[in-house]
């Protein structure tokens, strides 16, 4: 596969009622993704609270993301060669079953630890799933001139819900502990509510319509044949190459430590009591989501007609520096402050890098090349974690926090530099060009 643009003049037509489509598809993704958060912080509040320990949140890493990295192999693939609207609906739909067991089994009171990495396992396979499924799902029900806007949206109202979610959890989590004086019980509610926006979720993505996507006639129709097409398809690429190496560095290097911050709050900024320390997880996570936010904003009002290639880099090298804040952080307001400029960082890189993608890829490859996306950010963050996670009992989470600042800046600068970077930067700004162009031409047609 070569890095040549298609030379093609007419742009693409826009989906039929696609305003109808994204209003669906925003609000069942919207519902769905309410409640998995809320399980999420829960499970990940508790295991901090309960174990205060860098190994058990090490674990909890690698349960919660290496099954999405094994499954994305596969997942991509079906996302190409089937309904992308049933595999979200069916991802969805396991995820809510899985809890629902869960909250069952916590009622008769047996819930082992191991149970609860079982539970992460499986949400997390589910996402291998549905990750490349939503990613490719959106450039059939969106018009290609308004990319860069739609994923800025999607990105602001994931980040409003993670806004809400926080808060939502801390306080359902706070006071179901109080009555039941259980921080394990207390996760009963929480798992209810999943259930519920599962279904509303899935109710509301059914209604959507989705176009099919035509194969171009090389394409092979074996799966195996498909899976072999993509990875020759992802190495031969030097862009796609190029950002998947990107995303493994932020994730190893940035996403990975971070995920200690939580950590780093109850150990180096106690609050005194449990109460104290849910409220400053839930500040904590507050500020992150609030920046993501605005993040989202910014980058549908003001990023669509900038260089993405750079909107990308300048995130890149702008998260190691503030990580290395967050390790250098003297009081905890300024470590809040240091997340909030994070979160709002989040949409320049995963937003733009998105929207270069689905601009640049063929429709009938965009699954497996999200996919692979969904495996090298899966795989990033276990691996990272298994180096970061044991550190951590050994040594303050804030040393941990600069050194991975200082090792993304130097490798970020290492990829900018070498001439296959240089390369696959000037073929990505080109395509990139060739797709503007198209967009600007529907939309004067």
């Amino acid at each position: 596969m070569t890095d040549a643009t298609d030379d093609a003049s007419t742009p693409p037509a826009d989906p039929p009622h696609w305003m109808r489509s994204l209003l669906l598809f925003f609000s069942g993704q919207t519902v769905s993704l309410l409640g998995s958060m809320l399980v999420q912080y829960a499970i990940f509040w508790y295991l901090t609270m309960e174990f205060r320990s860098g190994s058990i949140m090490m674990l909890a890493g690698l349960f919660g993301f290496l099954p999405q990295a094994i499954v994305s192999i596969f997942g991509g693939v079906w996302a190409d060669r089937h309904n992308r609207k049933f595999l979200i609906i069916a991802a969805d739909g396991s995820i809510a079953i899985t809890t629902a067991v869960l909250a069952m089994l916590l009622l008769v009171g047996y819930a082992p630890l191991w149970l609860i990495f079982l539970t992460l396992a499986i949400r997390s396979a589910g996402a291998g799933i549905q990750t490349p499924a939503v990613s490719a799902m959106i450039p059939q029900i969106s018009p290609q001139r308004h990319l860069m806007r739609v994923n800025g949206i999607m990105q602001t109202i994931n980040s409003i819900m993670m806004l809400i979610a926080p808060a939502a959890a801390g306080a359902i989590f706070a006071w179901a502990t109080l009555r039941t004086g259980s921080g394990l019980q207390a996760l009963l509610p929480i798992f209810a509510i999943d259930v519920v926006t599962a279904v509303l979720g899935i109710a509301l993505l059914a209604l959507v319509r989705v176009r099919k996507v035509d194969r171009s006639a090389e394409e092979p129709v074996g799966y195996f044949a498909d899976l072999a097409a993509g990875v020759r398809y992802v190495f031969g690429h030097a862009f796609v190459r190029w950002l998947l190496v990107l995303y493994a560095v932020v994730f190893l290097f940035t996403v990975a430590p971070s995920n200690l911050t939580p950590l780093m709050v109850v150990r180096t900024f106690p609050a005194g009591d449990e109460a104290g320390d849910v409220i400053n997880l839930t500040i904590l996570e507050l500020a992150f989501s609030i920046g993501m936010a605005l993040g989202g904003i910014l980058v549908a009002v003001w990023a669509a007609q900038r260089d993405r290639i750079t909107l990308i880099t300048a995130a890149s090298l702008a998260f190691a520096v503030l990580s290395i804040v967050l390790g250098l952080s003297p009081n905890v307001w300024i470590f809040f402050g240091a997340m909030f400029l994070t979160g709002l960082v989040v949409p320049f890189f995963g937003t733009t890098a998105m929207t270069l993608l689905q601009e640049t890829v063929e429709p009938e490859r965009q699954g497996r090349v999200f996919g692979f996306v969904g495996i090298v950010m899966a795989l990033a963050m276990p691996v990272g974690m298994l180096g970061f996670g044991p550190l951590a009992d050994i040594m303050p989470v804030e040393v941990l926090l600069v050194a991975a600042g200082i090792a993304t800046i130097v490798v970020v600068a290492i990829a900018m530099l070498i001439p296959a970077g240089r390369r696959a930067v000037a073929s990505a700004r080109a395509m990139s060009r060739v797709a503007g162009e198209n967009g600007d031409a529907a939309k004067d047609a």
